[in-house]
C-alpha cells in the first residue's frame, strides 16, 4: 500500500509518512472485518494517490502561482489531519494489544489475536469519532481534488517523470558583461584569473577543473564573467574558449552539444553522441582550451564522465571553470573548490549605491537595507534598482520594512532553483528550519536531533542509522549552500536570511515563527510553533490565541543564538493547563521557562511527545508519570541546576535514545537504565560515593557519549570497582577528566592504591580529550606511558605532584594541545618526554607549563626535528628553570614567559612576544608583530631597547606596562618616530612619563592607550594630521593632561575611553570639530555631580557609556536629548544616582543598561510600578541590576558587547 518515494515534491514526503500509517499492521487490524470502514480506508488511499499525482506540477507552480501555493498547503494541512488521526488508531490499538497480552497472563486458554474491543458489533465512540473524521478528512481531499481544473494542475504521466515545464528558470546566461566595476571581488578574481593561466600542471589529468561554489544571488556567474573577458586573458593563450549555460537537467547529449557548438561558433546538426564527441576531438585535439560551464547541477559522476571523454583530448593548461550551488557537484567532477564568501559591507554599499542613487537623507535607511541583504548581490542590486526612482525617507522607509522577497519577483524564483532541485526528504529538512529566527546561529547535532524526532529518516538507506542518515541529510544541505558555517565552530552553522524566507515561503503558517516586535496571531493551520526570545524574562501569550490547539506538534523557544544562555521566558498559561490542551504534542520544549520548578502529573496526557527539554529550569525533581510517555525518544534535563534525582523507571521508556542531564546535581542513576541499549547517556559529572549505591560502578552500563568529568575518585575503594566502570568500551566517550579531591589527607599507602585505580581507569582508544588532576600516585598510568591513545588531541597534567617523570608524550600522533600544571615533582624534563623520536610532537600545536616551582631544566638543546606545527609556548610562574628553549625552523604565533626570573635564553622566534618578571630573554625583532612587555624592571630594559631599536622594525602591536617604583630610571618621552608601523600603543604605570614625541606621520597607528602616568601631560601635537587612522584613544588616571592638542582628535576617532581625567572630560567641547565622527564614549570617574552638561558631549555619539562615578547625581537632559543619534546608554556603579531625569531619556535609545545603581534607582526602574518605568518603557533592549557580577542576560546588542573587544584589547584592559 506504501508508495515508493520518487517525486520531488515536499508533499510526497508528507503523504509518504500517511502511506506508510496507512499499511500499518495496527491501521489494519482497526479496520479488518469492517466492511464500511474498509472503504474508508480504500477511498482515504485513492485520494491521497490522487492528490500526489499533482505534488510534482504544484510544487513547481506554486513559484509563480500564489493560488496554487494555497492549495499546496491547504493539501499539506488535510494530510497532517490523516496523519493524526491515522496515529491515534496506532496508537489506540497498540493499547488494547498490550492490554489484550496483560490478560492472557491471567487467562488461560485465551487464543483471540485480535481484541475484543474491535469485535463489538455496536460501534464505540471512539469508533464514531474515527469515522466521523475520516469523513471529514475524505471530504477536505475530494474537494481539493476537484480544483485541479481551475489551478492548471496536471497528473503526473508516470514515476519519474522528470521536471515540468513550470519549474523556475534560471535565464540563459553567456560570456558578455556588462560594465567594467564589479564590486568586492577584486582579490576572487585574482585568485581565478591565477588559477587559470598559472603553468600547474596534472599528467593524470590534462584539463583541470576549478568550481566557484556558492548560494544562489551570490555572484558567481558575473564572477566567471569578468574573469572571462579579462584583457590578460590573451597573454594566457588559449587557443580555444568557449562558455556554456549548463543549467536545468544535465543531458549527456545536449551538453555536450552544447560545448562542441560554442567551440566551433556554429549550430552543429548532429542527431547521436558519438557524432558529436568525434567532433568536438577534432576541435580540441592538442589545443589549449578554457571552458566555462554555468550553473551546473549534475551530481551523477558517471554524467560528466561521458561528457568529459572528448575534453581529455586537449593540450596540457586547458582548464575548465565551473559555477554551482552544491559543493556535491565540484565533488563529482573532482575538481578543486573555490567557495564564494558574501560580499563585505563596504563594497555592498557601492553596489547597492550604483542601482539606487540615494540622495543624503536616504543614505542612514539605505545603510539599514544594505545590512539586510547580508552581502547577497542579487539581492543589493534588487533592492537598489526597486528604489532608483523613490527620492523620499517614507518611501524608503515602506520599502525597509516590507521582505525582500516580497518587493521582487527575482529573488525567490532564483533561490527556488536551489530548493526544487532537493529530493523530497531534504526539502521536509529545509522546510522544518522555517521555525528558525533570522540570523539564527545553531549547532549541527541540535538540528539533527529536532530531524531526528520528527521521523525525517524514513527514506534511509537499511544499513543507516537515524542519525547517520540525519548526518548525510544536514551534509548534502551544507553542500549546497543552504547552510553556511558561523565562525571559527566548525559544529555551529546559520542560514542567509533570503534562504529562511524560503524556507518560510515553502512551509507556509504550517511552521510558525512568533516574534515579540511584531507577533501576529497564530494561524489555523499551524503544527509547529517557534518563540523567538529577544529580551530578559520575556512574556509570551500566544497560547491564548492559537485557534486551535488541539493540533499544535512542536513549540520550542529560540534565541539568536544557541550560544546565548541568559534569555527566558515566562508563559501565561499554567503547565498543567499546557499540558491538557496540547495532547498531540511531538516536540515540547520549555527550555529557559523562569516560572517552571516542578513538572505536573499531567505530563501523562502527551501520549505523542517524542522530545521533551527541560534544560535551563529551577526543577527539583521529576515526576514518575513520564516514565509512561511510550514514544518519547529525547528527555534534556541539561543545566537544571536544581535537579538532585531522575525518575525510578526510566528504563520502561523502551524507545528513549537520547538522556542530558549535564550541570544538574544528580548523583544516582536510576537502576536498570543499562537495559536501553539504544539510549545515549549525556552527563557533564559524577561525583563518586562512599556506598556502593553512589559508586563509579554505576556507569559501568551506561552507553556515555560526549564529555564526562568524574570526582572524588579517592572513594573508589579498590582496583575492582574501578574496573567495574569499564570506561574503556566508553568508544562515544571522546573527553574524560579525572579528578581527586585536592584537600584530601593522603598518606604513602593512598599514593600505591591511587596507581592500582587509575591503571582500572584506562579510557577507550577513541577519547580524544583528557585531564588528571589530584593524582597523587607517582608515576602515571601506563595507558598513558605506553601511548595507546593515539587518537588524544587535547591532555591536561595537574597537580600530579608526586610524579617526577613526564610521559613520552612526543609519540602521540594527532596530540595538537598540552597543558602541564603544578606538577612539582619534575625537575628536569628530558629525552624521554620527546620519546626519543627524531620527529616528536609532530601535530603539538600549543604547550603550557604553568607553576612548576621545582623545574630547573629543559633539556632541549640536542633534539633535533621536534614540535615541526607548535605554534603557542607559555612558560609561567617557573621560578628556577634555566638555560635552552627550544629552537623553531617556523616562528610560534605566540610566546609567553611570565615569572621565571632565574631564565636567561634566546627565545624561539616569535610573532607575538608577551615577558613579564624575567630574567635577560634575547628575541628576534625581524618575525616579531606584537611585543607586550611588563614588570619591576620594564623602565630600565626599555631604555635599552630604544637604543637599539632599528627604524624599519615591523612591530605592529606594542603594550608596555611598569609596576616599578624605582625613579633611579625612568621614561619622561616615547619616541614613537622609532616604531613607523605600530598600530596600537599602549603605555601603562610610567610614572614619570610626560608625552609621545611625534614628528612624522602615522598612518597606521588606530589605537592609543595611555594608563596610569601620572605626570603625562601632553598628547602629541596635531594628532588631528598625524595620526589619520586612530580609531581608538584611552586616557585613564592622567591627571595632568587637561586638554587635547590644538586641532581636536583625528578624524577617524571612533571611541574614546576616559577614566579619571576631569579637566580632560570638561575640554571635549574645545576639542570637537565641525564634523565629529565620534561614536562610542566611555567615561569612568565623572567628578561633576550633574553630566553631561549642554553642548560637551559630540552629536554624532550613538554609545554613552558612564562608569565608576560616585559623585554624580543627576543626568543633565538638556546635555543628552541633544545626542539625536544615541542609541545605547550604560549607567554603571554611579551609586548616588537615583533617579532618571523628570523629562525621561532621548527617544533615539534603544539599549538600556542600568547596573550597580542605587537600590532607590533599581526601584523606580522595575516595570511593576516603578517611577521612572514609563520613561524606559519604551526602549526595545534593557537591563537593570545592583549586581554586575551574575550575569549579562541583556537584549541581543547587550551580549554582542560582551564579546566586541578582540585579544588586543584584552591585553589592554588587563594592565
Amino acid at each position: 500500500m506504501a508508495l515508493e518515494l520518487v517525486g520531488g515534491a515536499l508533499l510526497s514526503a508528507f503523504l509518504q509518512v500517511a502511506f506508510d500509517k496507512l499499511s500499518s499492521p495496527q491501521v489494519l487490524d482497526f479496520f479488518r472485518g469492517r466492511k464500511l470502514d474498509h472503504k474508508l480506508l480504500s477511498r482515504l488511499e485513492t485520494k491521497l494517490h490522487s492528490i500526489y499525482s499533482l505534488a510534482d506540477d504544484a510544487e513547481r507552480k506554486q513559484f509563480t502561482d500564489p493560488h496554487v501555493r494555497n492549495w499546496l498547503l491547504n493539501v499539506k494541512d488535510v494530510v497532517l489531519d490523516a496523519e493524526d488521526l491515522l496515529d491515534e488508531i496506532q496508537d489506540k490499538v497498540s493499547k488494547s494489544q498490550v492490554e489484550a497480552e496483560s490478560e492472557s497472563q491471567t487467562l488461560t486458554g485465551c487464543t483471540c489475536k485480535v481484541p475484543n474491543f474491535f469485535k463489538s458489533s455496536s460501534l464505540s465512540s471512539f469508533n464514531k469519532e474515527i469515522k466521523s473524521r475520516m469523513e471529514q478528512v475524505l471530504d477536505s481531499l475530494e474537494f481539493l481534488s476537484n480544483q485541479k481544473g481551475d489551478l492548471g494542475l496536471k497528473a503526473a504521466s508516470g514515476l519519474g517523470s522528470g521536471f515540468s515545464n513550470e519549474l523556475p528558470r534560471k535565464s540563459q546566461t553567456t560570456s558578455l558583461v556588462v560594465g567594467s566595476d564589479i564590486y568586492g571581488r577584486d582579490d576572487d578574481k585574482e585568485k581565478i584569473f591565477h588559477w587559470l593561466t598559472s603553468d600547474r600542471e596534472n599528467p593524470m589529468q590534462p584539463s583541470s577543473i576549478l568550481s566557484i561554489v556558492g548560494m544562489g544571488g551570490l555572484g558567481k556567474t558575473t564572477l566567471a564573467q569578468h574573469v572571462f573577458n579579462d584583457p590578460r586573458m590573451e597573454e594566457a593563450k588559449f587557443d580555444v574558449k568557449a562558455w556554456i549555460c549548463v543549467s536545468d537537467e544535465f543531458d549527456v547529449f545536449r551538453v555536450s552539444k552544447a560545448i562542441l557548438e560554442a567551440v566551433t561558433g556554429s549550430t552543429d546538426d548532429s542527431r547521436d553522441l558519438e557524432m558529436v564527441h568525434r567532433r568536438l576531438k577534432e576541435k580540441l585535439m592538442e589545443k589549449k582550451f578554457l571552458l566555462v560551464l554555468d550553473d551546473v547541477w549534475n551530481e551523477y559522476q558517471f554524467k560528466w564522465e561521458d561528457v568529459q571523454k572528448p575534453l581529455v583530448f586537449g593540450a596540457q593548461g586547458s582548464k575548465v571553470l565551473v559555477t554551482t550551488r552544491s559543493k556535491t557537484v565540484a565533488y563529482t567532477m573532482r575538481s578543486e573548490e573555490y567557495p564564494l564568501e558574501q560580499l563585505q559591507e563596504d563594497d555592498c554599499w557601492k553596489l547597492f549605491a550604483k542601482h539606487a542613487q540615494p540622495n543624503p537623507e536616504c543614505k542612514e535607511i539605505g545603510m539599514k537595507m544594505v545590512k539586510k541583504c547580508k552581502g547577497l548581490p542579487l539581492a543589493l542590486k534588487t533592492m537598489g534598482s526597486l528604489l532608483y526612482n523613490k527620492s523620499s525617507v517614507s518611501e524608503w522607509e515602506t520599502v525597509f520594512q516590507s521582505e525582500i522577497w516580497e518587493l521582487s519577483e527575482d529573488i525567490i524564483p532564483a533561490l527556488a532553483l536551489s530548493y526544487i532541485h532537493l529530493p523530497s526528504h531534504l526539502k521536509a529538512c529545509f522546510a522544518y528550519c522555517a521555525l528558525f529566527p533570522k540570523d539564527y546561529e545553531f549547532y549541527k547535532e541540535s538540528l539533527i536531533q529536532l530531524w531526528m524526532t520528527e521521523n525525517f529518516p524514513q527514506f534511509r538507506q537499511h544499513s543507516q542509522s537515524p542519525e547517520e542518515a540525519c548526518q548525510q541529510y544536514f551534509n548534502d544541505l551544507l553542500s549546497r549552500s543552504f547552510f553556511q558555517q558561523a565562525g571559527e565552530n566548525e559544529e555551529v552553522f546559520v542560514m542567509h536570511d533570503l534562504l529562511n524566507d524560503l524556507a518560510k515561503y515553502v512551509g507556509g503558517d504550517i511552521y510558525f515563527r512568533w516574534e515579540v516586535d511584531h507577533a501576529k496571531e497564530i494561524q489555523k493551520i499551524t503544527r509547529h510553533l517557534s518563540l523567538e526570545l529577544i529580551t530578559y524574562n520575556q512574556k509570551f501569550d500566544g497560547f491564548g490565541t492559537l485557534c486551535d490547539t488541539k493540533r499544535l506538534r512542536t513549540f520550542v523557544p529560540k534565541t539568536r543564538s544557541e550560544k546565548y544562555i541568559y534569555h527566558s521566558w515566562h508563559c501565561n498559561m499554567s503547565i498543567h493547563e499546557l499540558f491538557s490542551k496540547f495532547k498531540l504534542l511531538r516536540i515540547l520544549s520549555l527550555s529557559r521557562c523562569s516560572e517552571l520548578k516542578e513538572v505536573p502529573d499531567s505530563v501523562g496526557n502527551l501520549e505523542h511527545l517524542r522530545s521533551f527539554d527541560l534544560s535551563y529550569t529551577a526543577i527539583k525533581k521529576l515526576t514518575e508519570k513520564i516514565c509512561s510517555l511510550s514514544h518519547l525518544q529525547t528527555l534534556k534535563l541539561s543545566h537544571c541546576n536544581h535537579l538532585e534525582e531522575l525518575p525510578s523507571n526510566l528504563h520502561l521508556l523502551t524507545n528513549l535514545c537520547r538522556l542530558e542531564f549535564i550541570q544538574t546535581k544528580v548523583r544516582k542513576v536510576p537502576e536498570h537504565l543499562g537495559k536501553l541499549k539504544n539510549l545515549k547517556v549525556m552527563m557533564s559529572s559524577f561525583k563518586v560515593g562512599r556506598s556502593r549505591a553512589l559508586g563509579i560502578q554505576q556507569l559501568g552500563a551506561l552507553n556515555l557519549h560526549g564529555c564526562l568529568s568524574i570526582g572524588d575518585l579517592q572513594n573508589i575503594e579498590n582496583s575492582l570497582d574501578a574496573s567495574e566502570a569499564d570506561l574503556k568500551n566508553k568508544t562515544h566517550l571522546v573527553e574524560l577528566l579525572l579528578q581527586w579531591d585536592w584537600s584530601w589527607n593522603r598518606n604513602p599507602i593512598d599514593s600505591t592504591k591511587e596507581g592500582e585505580i587509575i591503571e582500572k581507569l584506562k579510557p577507550s582508544k577513541q577519547l580524544r580529550k583528557l585531564s588528571i588532576i589530584n593524582y597523587c600516585g607517582k608515576q602515571f598510568p601506563n595507558w598513558l606511558v605506553d601511548n595507546s591513545l593515539l587518537n588524544m588531541v587535547f591532555l591536561v597534567l595537574e597537580r600530579c605532584e608526586s610524579c617526577q617523570l613526564l610521559p613520552p608524550l612526543g609519540l602521540l600522533p594527532f596530540l595538537k594541545d598540552v597543558k602541564i600544571n603544578y606538577l612539582d615533582g619534575i625537575v628536569s624534563i628530558d629525552a624521554d618526554f620527546y620519546g626519543n623520536n627524531s620527529c616528536s610532537f609532530k601535530s603539538l600545536e600549543t604547550l603550557e607549563f604553568t607553576s612548576m616551582k621545582e623545574w630547573e631544566k629543559w633539556e632541549c638543546k640536542d633534539v633535533i626535528g621536534a614540535f615541526p606545527h607548535l605554534q603557542r609556548l607559555s612558560i609561567k610562574n617557573c621560578p628556577k628553570l634555566k638555560g635552552h628553549l627550544p629552537k623553531q625552523l617556523v616562528p610560534l604565533i605566540k610566546l609567553e614567559i611570565y615569572n621565571c626570573q632565574q631564565l636567561e635564553a634566546s627565545a624561539p622566534r616569535a610573532s607575538q612576544l608577551n615577558l613579564e618578571d624575567c630574567g635577560i630573554v634575547q628575541f628576534d625583532w625581524a618575525t616579531l608583530k606584537t611585543l607586550s612587555i611588563g614588570g619591576h624592571n620594564m623602565e630600565a630594559w626599555l631604555v635599552e631597547m630604544l637604543g637599539q631599536i632599528v627604524s624599519d622594525t615591523s612591530l605592529e602591536h606594542l603594550l608596555i606596562y611598569s609596576t616599578s617604583d624605582d625613579d633611579f630610571v625612568s621614561l619622561r618621552a616615547f619616541l614613537l618616530d622609532l616604531f613607523p608601523k605600530l598600530k596600537t600603543l599602549s603605555l601603562s604605570g610610567f610614572r614619570n612619563l610626560q608625552l609621545i614625541s611625534q614628528g612624522h606621520t602615522h598612518n597606521q597607528l588606530q589605537y592609543l592607550s595611555i594608563r596610569k602616568c601620572p605626570e603625562f601631560e601632553s598628547l602629541p601635537g596635531n594628532m588631528h594630521m598625524l595620526l589619520p587612522s586612530l580609531k581608538k584613544l584611552c586616557i585613564e588616571d592622567c591627571p595632568r593632561l587637561e586638554s587635547f592638542p590644538e586641532g581636536g582628535w583625528p578624524s577617524n576617532l571612533k571611541e574614546m575611553e576616559l577614566e579619571n581625567c576631569s579637566r580632560l572630560v570638561e575640554s571635549l567641547k574645545g576639542a570637537l570639530r565641525d564634523d565629529p565622527s565620534l561614536e562610542t564614549l566611555w567615561i569612568g570617574e565623572v567628578d561633576a555631580e550633574c553630566f553631561p552638561e549642554e553642548g560637551l558631549l559630540p552629536l554624532s555619539l550613538t554609545s554613552l557609556y558612564i562608569t565608576h562615578s560616585p559623585n554624580l547625581k543627576k543626568l543633565d537632559y538638556n546635555g543628552l536629548c541633544q545626542l539625536s543619534s544615541l542609541k545605547k546608554l550604560l549607567l554603571k556603579d554611579c551609586v548616588h544616582l537615583h533617579q532618571l531625569p523628570e523629562e525621561g531619556l532621548p527617544t533615539s535609545i534603544s539599549d538600556l543598561a542600568i547596573i550597580g545603581q542605587s537600590q532607590l534607582l533599581t526601584q523606580r526602574c522595575q516595570r511593576s510600578g516603578g517611577k521612572d518605568w514609563p520613561k524606559i518603557a519604551h526602549i526595545q533592549s534593557f537591563y537593570i541590576d545592583t549586581d554586575f557580577a551574575w550575569d549579562f542576560p541583556m537584549g541581543l546588542s547587550w551580549e554582542k558587547e560582551m564579546f566586541k573587544y578582540g585579544p588586543m584589547n584584552q591585553i589592554c584592559k588587563r594592565i
